[in-house]
C-alpha cells in the first residue's frame, strides 16, 4: 500500500515531508514550495491532512498548506497515491490557493 511518511518532490522542485500517518489516517509535515509569487524569502511551510486509508492501497489523500510564514495564502491540496508497477508509488495532486485581497470587490482574483 502507498505510504505517505517520508518526502516527496514534483516536477518543479518543490518538496514535501510528512511526518507520519496515524492509524486514523491524519497527518502533518512541512512542505518546501520552489515557486511563489510572495514578495518575502520562501519558507518551510506546516501542512495537515487525512489519507483515506482503504484495502487496495492506492489511497485518495488531502492536506492544508499555511504559507502564513512568508505570505498571506492558504492552499489546499487534493489527490491519491498511485502503485506503479515498477514498484515506485508516486502521487497526483490538485490545487487551489487563496491569496488574501483586500476586499470583497476584488474575491474574484483570490483563487488560482
Amino acid at each position: 500500500p502507498c505510504n505517505l511518511t517520508g518526502w516527496w518532490k514534483n516536477d518543479l522542485g518543490s518538496r514535501m515531508q510528512v511526518f507520519k500517518v496515524g492509524n486514523d489516517g491524519t497527518f502533518s509535515g512541512e512542505y518546501h514550495t520552489a515557486v511563489s509569487s510572495a514578495k518575502n524569502p520562501i519558507q518551510p511551510s506546516p501542512l495537515v491532512g487525512s489519507q483515506h486509508l482503504d484495502e487496495d492501497g492506492q489511497h485518495t489523500f488531502g492536506f492544508t498548506v499555511n504559507w502564513k510564514k512568508f505570505s498571506d495564502s492558504t492552499a489546499v491540496f487534493v489527490g491519491q497515491c498511485f502503485n506503479r508497477d515498477d514498484e515506485k508509488e508516486v502521487l497526483h495532486t490538485s490545487w487551489l490557493l487563496r491569496e488574501k485581497v483586500n476586499s470583497e470587490a476584488d474575491d474574484w482574483r483570490a483563487t488560482r
